[in-house]
């Protein structure tokens, strides 16, 4: 679609002059928003630009401080997020936002199941659920639990659900950010289809690849501000960046991929010798060492959540040992690795990270605190320094310790999680996908706060789906297939081609160590 042909139809979305506050921060000011019927229009920015807070204003999650919202031309005023969805305005949030207790039709359909006799029709709502999996390509049982499918497939279930209402605008809120290739390339074929039927997508999308893949326009914003409008095939990669940060692209170049940062003559921080659980992951060795990154490479369901699992002891292993400064450890649960210096952030923050109702600080502190036990309370002047230590050196936004989490964006909420951990100061720092659904520049920060950290001799284990950030970060590259360690890459050989090549490789072409 051209600029020409998204204007030439009145927009169905009409957005003006749009100011969102709460209490001591204006997150919105004074913007101007336009969506077209029959246009995949991607909405960009930093996390805590505003994307969030634009389009909870739209599906009337907040409301406006001022200005006006227009749908097929006639104002509106949503009071609640269920009457922009009976007008026709659909979202899926980059968190899955399902119940996990119920079955795949139940969420799919939930509140507008078909009924026979007054009570629900179980088996129409399987069927019907099966033909919204069948038009997103997705193969399971509509009578499955949600919560016994991974991430990625919820993912994919919460977008059957945004479906299976007539939506004449759909909100895309991060939807690929738990998605393989595969899965990605197919979710576009259906935001492809519903555009030429005349449907509207705002898609919001930190993955630039994909935006100009997708996207027929652009929106950027920046610190609750519009900056501009941008066309894919008139804006090149690096000036949508630079606009997306308000700064050049220097700093983007800070982070270049380490060579060797450990002493040879060290002894690991973390050994695995035949380490593997029965059913989730193939016994491998790992070794890291102190002042190291290593990188943890492979497609979704290789097995990189299992390998970091049973490394913190969150799960328990079925064959080989595990080791910690050279001596052999079984443990109990996570509680006994944290003790014994390492950390995990999960990649799952949502469930096993952030505690929304929380403030900021106690968020930062939490993990100090159950360190010291709850009967040894962190002085709360040692908790200050700390809290604005961190808030400062990883630019957490707002740099209020008081406000609520769940005011924070994903980004910034990624941000204190990281923090929370380096409070602890740990040896070893396992990070389970740090960057995912976060802006270029959040994720430049974390990445050059992962090689500072190595150089402290921190050891780092670097889990990302993105094969050219665990490439740019590591000294060594592991690379999982099919549940199973393939090979590990060193030196020179680190680099994405080859580790494409290690995931892409048939089981005969595998290696135990390349370098």
């Amino acid at each position: 679609m051209t600029d020409s042909s998204a204007r030439s139809a009145d927009p169905v979305v009409d957005m003006r002059g749009i100011t969102v506050e709460f209490p001591g921060v204006r997150a919105l000011s004074d913007v101007d928003f336009q969506l077209f019927p029959g246009e995949v229009h991607a909405l960009m920015g930093e996390n805590g630009a505003g994307k969030s807070t634009l389009i909870k204003a739209l599906t009337g999650v907040h409301r406006p401080t001022s200005g006006e919202i227009r749908l097929h031309g006639e104002p509106v005023e949503f009071t609640a997020p269920v009457r922009a969805q009976n007008a026709g305005i659909s979202t899926v949030y980059q968190e899955v936002n399902l119940c996990p207790n119920l079955s795949v039709a139940e969420n799919i359909l939930l509140g507008r199941e078909p009924r026979r006799l007054g009570a629900i029709d179980v088996r129409a709502c399987r069927t019907r659920a099966a033909r919204l999996l069948d038009r997103i390509g997705l193969s399971i049982d509509p009578g499955s639990a949600l919560g016994s499918h991974p991430i990625a497939v919820q993912q994919l279930v919460a977008i059957a659900r945004a479906l299976a209402v007539d939506a004449r605008v759909l909100v895309l809120d991060e939807p690929t950010s738990s998605l393989d290739t595969d899965e990605v390339a197919e979710l576009f074929r259906i935001m492809r289809v519903l555009r030429d039927e005349g449907v509207a997508i705002l898609f919001v999308s930190h993955f630039l690849e994909q935006v100009y893949e997708i996207a027929d326009r652009m929106t950027v914003l920046r610190n609750g501000a519009l900056v501009g409008e941008y066309l894919p095939d008139r804006t090149g990669r690096l000036e949508l960046v630079s606009v997306m940060l308000g700064r050049e692209l220097g700093t983007l170049e800070e982070v270049e991929r380490r060579s060797g940062g450990r002493d040879p003559g060290t002894a690991p921080v973390l050994t695995a010798r035949g380490l593997g659980r029965a059913g989730a992951i193939a016994p491998f060795d790992l070794e890291i060492h102190a002042g190291e990154v290593v990188g943890l490479a492979g497609l979704l369901g290789s097995g990189r959540t299992e390998m970091v699992r049973l490394l913190f002891g969150a799960d328990r292993a079925s064959t080989g040992t595990l080791g910690v400064d050279g001596r052999t450890v079984r443990p109990r649960g996570p509680r006994s690795m944290i003790a014994r210096g390492v950390a995990l952030c999960s990649e799952d923050r949502k469930a096993e990270g952030v505690v929304a109702d929380l403030t900021v600080r106690d968020n930062l502190t939490l993990a100090l605190q159950a360190a010291r036990g709850w009967m040894r309370p962190v002085p709360r002047r040692v908790a200050d320094a700390l809290v604005n230590e961190y808030i400062e050196k990883l630019d957490i936004r707002p740099a209020d310790p008081g406000a609520l989490m769940s005011a924070l964006s994903g980004g910034n909420q990624q941000k204190v999680l990281l923090a929370r951990w380096l409070i602890t100061r740990p040896r070893l720092l396992i990070l389970d996908e740090p960057t995912r659904g976060i802006d270029v520049g959040a994720k430049v920060q974390i990445q050059k706060v992962v090689a500072d950290l190595a150089a402290e001799g921190m050891a780092v284990l670097f889990v990302s789906a993105e094969l050219e950030e665990v490439v740019r970060v590591s000294d060594r590259v592991v690379v999982l297939r099919d549940r199973r360690k393939v090979t590990e890459l060193a030196g020179d050989g680190v680099t994405v081609d080859k580790v494409m090549s290690a995931i892409a490789a048939h089981g005969d072409q595998d290696s135990a160590v390349a370098s």
